[in-house]
């Protein structure tokens, strides 16, 4: 920093000494901070929009998808705090409208108790001691006030993983070579190509007939063979046009406003050709209702853990150990030439096969060389063929709640982020209590309760006391009682 910010002496410094502070507010942030809050650790959110939810949010709006790929597989839904949002936005916002969402999500952080939330606040310095943050630093735009907060541990969920060049965290960038991690899907050579940005434009049909000019500087596409895809995506009128990407080939993060410039002149340019150059596109009725200028980013940086989830391991199932988390969504590699490669034929991405469910692991939660540095989202530490499934929005949530859950244990126990591996059944036990599925992880059931004799007065009860907690294949795991039917734990004695 800059004399200036060094002696701050024009603008105020606010000082925050925490427990846990959460770098990025999107859906894993949120959810880190949420979780470790009502865990009784102090924390600080620190996010650099006005609104929270990151490409979730009413700024972005892109859709909350992850394991369940739309409700296509059965029993895959993640549940935790993030059901708990979509399901209270069920109840508030039945019209699905992207501000009471926002707001939601807002009153989701701002009256959680021990949690302190910092908006429009940008992360912008770190200050360590060797291998360890003390501090970060970030400019609040809307108060012009400087916020440094001292935590015991820290998590970067801002998807752009800023915190790794502010303090030498190990970090990737691109795609890694096909025999690195023995991954059939990635290149033969290592580059820094990535997946790109899309601007999303939404549109809504009205009852008379409007009409759009395109501004001068947007692309021009005359005819439905300018278009990906042709006339089959014109039926995505009211949302968006996701091949509309660039930024691959470039620096995803300091060529981005270059690219949003790109975004906007081709998005423009094709609801252009859907209005005024397309007769089948049928959207004479139709007007543009809302345009991110905010893109919706894939792919920048990504750390490195003490285990970096690959192809390999997803094609496995990820059945770790440390299981803490899970993803579903099929590896979908965007192409890194985006629009214009997609208009000479190329596919504008590649949905790879993977199993639903995968376990993510705990060790590609935290950072491999600095030591109360943990993470989540699609900045994890992981290959670019496994984040092209784990960056998935729902799937960086319950992500998220692993890492806040893990946090408020390593504050209450007085020990890093990788020790809290010698307590991994209470990190899993802790999650499971707290509505998160962990697949091929059961529910610890208490001795006295697998020692009493059940009965039911209809069907087998066996399945209250198995430890799964939601239907698996073919088995319900649940026991199914008509009106008036009890279920009866018999003991010998008396028990405390």
């Amino acid at each position: 920093m800059n004399q200036l910010l060094k002696d701050q002496k024009v603008f105020p410094t606010e000082t925050h000494s925490v427990d846990f502070c959460v770098v990025g507010g999107g859906m894993a942030g949120l959810c880190a901070a949420v979780a470790a809050a009502r865990r009784w650790a102090k924390v600080v959110l620190m996010q650099d929009r006005a609104v929270l939810g990151g490409n979730a949010s009413g700024e972005i709006r892109v859709t909350l998808s992850g394991a369940d790929r739309g409700n296509q597989i059965p029993n895959t839904r993640e549940t935790g705090i993030l059901e708990e949002l979509r399901l209270e936005n069920c109840r508030r916002n039945p019209n699905i409208q992207f501000p009471i969402w926002d707001l939601l999500l807002y009153e989701t952080a701002h009256f959680e108790p021990n949690l302190t939330l910092l908006l429009n606040c940008s992360v912008m310095d770190a200050v360590m001691d060797g291998n360890h943050i003390v501090s970060v630093t970030g400019w609040q735009l809307t108060t012009q006030t400087f916020h440094t907060v001292k935590a015991k541990i820290f998590a970067d969920c801002s998807g752009e993983g800023i915190l790794a060049p502010l303090t030498k965290a190990e970090c990737r960038i691109g795609r890694e070579a096909r025999s690195e991690f023995g991954e059939s899907i990635a290149p033969e050579k290592a580059d820094r190509k990535t997946m790109g940005m899309t601007c999303i434009v939404q549109c809504r049909e009205h009852g008379s007939v409007q009409t759009f000019e395109a501004p001068k500087w947007a692309y021009r596409f005359d005819t439905c063979d300018d278009i990906p895809y042709g006339v089959r995506h014109h039926v995505m009128l009211n949302e968006g046009y996701w091949w509309a990407e660039m930024g691959g080939e470039h620096d995803s993060t300091h060529d981005a406003e270059w690219m949003k410039d790109e975004c906007l002149k081709i998005t423009l340019g094709v609801w252009d050709h859907v209005k005024n150059r397309c007769p089948e596109a049928k959207a004479d009725k139709w007007a543009i209702e809302y345009l991110s200028f905010m893109p919706g980013k894939r792919e920048s940086r990504r750390y490195v853990g003490d285990h970096v989830l690959s192809q390999v391991d997803i094609d496995a199932e990820g059945k770790f150990d440390d299981l803490v988390a899970y993803g579903g969504w099929s590896m979908d590699d965007h192409h890194p030439g985006g629009f214009w490669s997609v208009r000479v034929g190329s596919p504008a991405t590649i949905f790879h096969h993977s199993p639903c469910p995968y376990g993510i692991p705990y060790r590609s939660l935290y950072s491999k060389n600095i030591d109360n540095l943990m993470f989540a989202g699609r900045n994890h530490s992981c290959t670019h063929a496994a984040m092209s499934s784990t960056r998935l929005i729902a799937t960086g949530g319950v992500m998220g709640q692993a890492v806040g859950t893990a946090a408020a244990m390593a504050v209450a126990h007085g020990i890093s982020p990788r020790e809290i591996a010698k307590h991994m059944n209470e990190l899993q036990q802790s999650l499971i209590q707290d509505d998160c599925w962990l697949p091929w992880v059961a529910q610890d059931i208490p001795e006295l309760t697998r020692q009493a004799k059940l009965q039911a007065t209809t069907g087998n009860p066996d399945p209250l006391r198995d430890g799964t907690n939601r239907p698996i294949a073919e088995d319900r795991h649940a026991w199914t009682a008509r009106r008036g039917d009890s279920a009866t734990y018999l003991f010998g004695s008396p028990k405390e």
